[in-house]
């Protein structure tokens, strides 16, 4: 088995906004499926995993983006695993363009998660063998350890967890998380500049009837943001975040 998995995609319409761009959430998607695909070929596709009550759950990570492929515009997507530990694996992911550019990185650290019992899982060592760890990575940036939480913010919105915001892990789907994150970015910003990085940890899981608030204020540098979403019952912090963002070149 090729030890560095690809798939290729061509942008499609409903993956766009108005500058007819993908998406945060629509390359989120991508590298989720790519990884999907990844472990498929492992042995141990997501539906084998779940009738054993195990998922991959997302803890940190971050994506930075040159910018955003356009309306069917094609891009491969290349992952990898870099390293394992009994309960985590680091992702590795590189996004390139037809040219064979690389426009995106991700790196993300995911845990093996008993679904039932709510806790970590060794690796399966098929796992490992079939998915063996390929020792480099897409760049020097390491995955955040911690991500303080806010403690004041100057922006917010509340959001109720729906049956369609639940994935396969029976939890708020990560993909989720960073559509309401980016809800609470100014407008101003959203019509002028795209997301060039966000970096985020996810400390605790948000269930079917949680209702959230995306809590944003902005970071010491220039067009940054620093973020949290907790739960309004506990106030229990579900996860921090920090993004930053970059002036778009509107070509038409």
């Amino acid at each position: 088995m090729n030890q560095i998995y690809e798939q290729q995609y061509k942008i499609r319409y409903f993956e766009t906004n108005k500058f007819m761009e993908a998406t945060p959430i629509s390359i989120l998607t991508l590298l989720e499926e790519t990884a999907a695909s990844h472990i498929l070929e492992s042995g141990y596709n997501i539906y084998d995993l779940l009738k054993k009550n195990i998922g991959w759950v997302l803890i940190s990570g971050f994506i930075e983006m040159k910018y955003y492929p356009k309306y069917k515009e094609d891009i491969i997507i290349r992952t990898w695993i870099s390293s394992y530990s009994k309960i985590t694996a680091i992702r590795e992911n590189m996004i390139l363009n037809k040219k064979g550019d690389t426009i995106g990185l991700a790196k993300g650290k995911w845990l093996f998660f008993d679904i039932k019992n709510r806790k970590p899982l060794k690796i399966f060592d098929d796992i490992i063998k079939n998915c063996p760890v390929i020792p480099q990575v897409c760049c020097k940036k390491n995955i955040p350890l911690k991500i303080p939480a806010l403690k004041s913010h100057e922006f917010q919105k509340s959001f109720s967890v729906t049956n369609y915001d639940v994935d396969t892990n029976k939890h708020l789907n990560n993909i989720r998380y960073l559509q309401w994150l980016l809800e609470t970015i100014p407008n101003t910003i959203q019509e002028n500049y795209f997301l060039k990085s966000i970096a985020g940890c996810f400390v605790d899981e948000a269930q079917y009837g949680d209702k959230l608030k995306s809590l944003t204020c902005q970071g010491l540098r220039e067009n940054s943001y620093i973020h949290t979403i907790k739960k309004y019952s506990q106030n229990t912090i579900c996860l921090t975040a920090t993004s930053e963002w970059e002036k778009r070149k509107v070509d038409f």
